[in-house]
């Protein structure tokens, strides 16, 4: 069976561009997050509807999105990393 997610990293630009200008590090990861997450619920949608580990991964991409869709508290920024963590996309 396929392994999920990758381990590269969200954000790809350069360092010096994260020195000068870290809303746009922000913005780059929002947007490689996102995509991330997209890609994850394709590969998802192709498994079977019924599947208990499908029905769960959606909830927990559904629940990320949500958190990547709000401003956000510190709760749940880590809540935020965890997730990501675990499901190593």
């Amino acid at each position: 069976m396929e392994g999920g997610g990758s381990n590269a990293p969200f954000y790809r630009g350069s360092t010096a561009a994260l020195a000068t200008n870290p809303s746009a590090a922000n913005g780059a990861q929002k947007g490689d997050r996102e995509a991330a997450i997209n890609a994850e619920i394709a590969r998802v949608n192709n498994l079977p509807a019924r599947s208990s580990y499908a029905i769960h991964r959606m909830k927990v991409l559904n629940k990320l999105r949500h958190l990547m869709s709000i401003k956000r508290t510190t709760s749940q920024d880590e809540e935020l990393e965890l997730l990501f963590a675990s499901l190593s996309i």
